[in-house]
């Protein structure tokens, strides 16, 4: 059985979450049960002693593919904020809702487009708007 990292999740961004699952869009979203979930085991913390290296709403995150030298770059956003660019991916997504709260160096696995899964690095937390100051994003 694998146990699953550590999440760190800012007060700020669980006031927010919390009013968006509770709002009448939310109640269609697949994805809802496991949000919650991970919400419910996530240490909450206020924003300006949030580590640096963890993925918080609006977070761009450097992403590296195991087994390859492939990258890619993408921003955490609210579901109003994911466009079709391919530079953002929404928490209501799966992969959204498991990257929130992570660090810098944790593993997670990514669907593949088609069938299967990749595993994915979390290289680096490029943009983090507590560690900027941020906070009315």
């Amino acid at each position: 059985m694998t146990t699953k990292p550590s999440l760190i999740v800012s007060s700020l961004d669980a006031d927010r979450l919390d009013t968006l699952l509770a709002s009448p869009d939310a109640k269609s979203f697949p994805g809802r049960n496991a949000l919650e979930s991970e919400l419910g085991r996530a240490d909450i913390v206020d924003p300006e002693d949030m580590p640096p290296t963890v993925v918080t709403m609006n977070s761009t995150v450097r992403f590296k593919v195991d087994g390859s030298n492939e990258e890619f770059t993408l921003t955490l956003v609210y579901p109003k904020n994911a466009d079709s660019s391919g530079h953002t991916i929404s928490i209501f997504a799966p992969v959204g809702s498991a990257l929130l709260g992570l660090s810098q160096g944790d593993e997670i696995e990514w669907p593949k487009p088609g069938a299967g899964v990749l595993k994915v690095r979390i290289e680096e937390v490029l943009y983090q708007p507590e560690r900027d100051g941020d906070l009315h994003r």
